[in-house]
C-alpha cells in the first residue's frame, strides 16, 4: 500500500508563481495521495482554505503532468492512523500568518487548528510513522515550505531504504545462521 506527496509544478495563478520564487523552488502547493489514488488530502487558499479531501477523478481541470510524485509505503495502520488525524483536523482554516511569518524570521510559528499545506502533510506523515522523527525532525523546521517538504520526503524516503536494506540483511544473516548450526 502506498501514500503520495503530490508536488505542483504547473503555472497556476499569481500566488503560486510568487511562492515559486519566494522559495526557490519549482514547487508551489502539495497534497497527500492516499491509497485509492483518487482521494487527495490537503489544504489550499486556491481551493476552500480549509483541510479537506477531494476526489480527484470529479475534478476535469487535474493535469497530472503539472504534478511530481513521491511514494512512500505505509501500512494499513499507518494510513488509518492518516485518515484519523484528516478526520481531527479537517475543517481547520488556512494559516496565513504561520505561513508568511515562518517565511521571514527564523522561528517555528504554529498557530492552533491553523495548517498550511506541506505543514499538514509533514505533520501527518510525522504522526503516522512514515517519517521517523528521530531522523526527519519537522519540528524545529521554522520553514515548512513546498520546497522544503520536498527535501525532508527525499531525506525519509532515503532513510526509508537505507532502514529496509539493512533489515534485510540482517534477516538473511540469521537465517544463515539457523542453518548452518548443527
Amino acid at each position: 500500500m502506498m501514500v503520495k506527496i503530490a508536488f505542483y509544478k504547473g503555472e497556476g495563478t499569481l500566488i503560486n508563481r510568487i511562492v515559486r520564487r519566494w522559495t526557490s523552488s519549482p514547487y508551489s502547493h502539495a497534497e497527500l495521495v492516499m491509497p485509492d489514488n483518487k482521494t487527495w488530502i490537503g489544504i489550499s487558499p486556491f481551493l476552500n482554505s480549509e483541510v479537506s479531501a477531494r476526489n480527484v477523478l470529479k475534478d476535469p481541470n487535474l493535469n497530472l503532468e503539472d504534478w511530481d510524485f513521491l511514494n512512500f509505503d505505509v501500512t494499513d495502520e499507518q494510513a488509518s492512523i492518516i485518515m484519523e488525524f484528516y478526520e481531527q483536523t479537517k475543517g481547520n482554516r488556512y494559516d496565513w500568518i504561520g505561513m508568511l511569518l515562518s517565511q521571514v524570521g527564523p522561528f517555528v510559528i504554529k498557530q492552533e487548528k491553523k495548517w498550511y499545506c506541506s505543514e499538514w502533510i509533514a505533520y501527518a506523515l510525522r504522526i503516522a510513522g512514515v517519517f521517523d522523527w528521530r531522523t526527519i525532525k519537522i519540528y524545529d523546521q521554522h520553514d515548512l515550505s513546498p520546497a522544503t517538504l520536498y527535501r525532508i520526503a527525499r531525506e525519509a524516503q532515503a532513510y526509508n531504504e537505507n532502514k529496509k536494506l539493512i533489515d534485510d540483511n540482517t534477516n538473511q544473516q540469521t537465517l544463515r545462521g539457523q542453518y548452518t548450526k548443527t
